[in-house]
């Protein structure tokens, strides 16, 4: 499957299944027409970004800075040294800062990996809507 393709898949399933959460979803391309990342606006202002590479990186990062909450969640595969400690390396999972990380079990195949995340970032939500 084209990244492009891959993609277009993630948005659709952000969008679809994800609609009580998800305000808007949108492919952002380089210059060349290439997807750099797809952003989601979520409901509570916050903004999740997916990267997706051709060489197999990714991130699915959760950015809460901007607004109260002031966190972040990002499962990532990038081989950072100073995370070599944790048992599933190079994947890795940054549990509400930077330097929390601890083991990540997302799956490695994107569709699959969405769902599992904005499974997570549902739960969030409510459970910060419970307190």
């Amino acid at each position: 499957m084209s990244i492009s393709k891959i993609y277009e898949t993630l948005r659709d399933v952000s969008q679809h299944e994800f609609g009580d959460i998800v305000v808007s979803a949108q492919i952002i391309s380089l210059p060349t027409g290439m997807p750099l990342k797809l952003r989601l606006d979520i409901v509570d202002g916050s903004l999740l970004d997916v990267f997706i590479s051709v060489s197999g990186r990714y991130s699915y990062h959760w950015e809460r800075r901007l607004i109260p909450a002031n966190d972040l969640y990002r499962h990532d595969n990038a081989p950072h040294k100073k995370w070599q400690h944790v048992t599933t390396f190079p994947k890795h999972f940054h549990d509400g800062s930077e330097d929390n990380v601890i083991e990540s079990r997302i799956s490695d195949i994107p569709e699959d990996a969405i769902r599992e995340f904005l499974t997570f970032v549902r739960d969030k939500l409510l459970s910060s809507t419970e307190s």
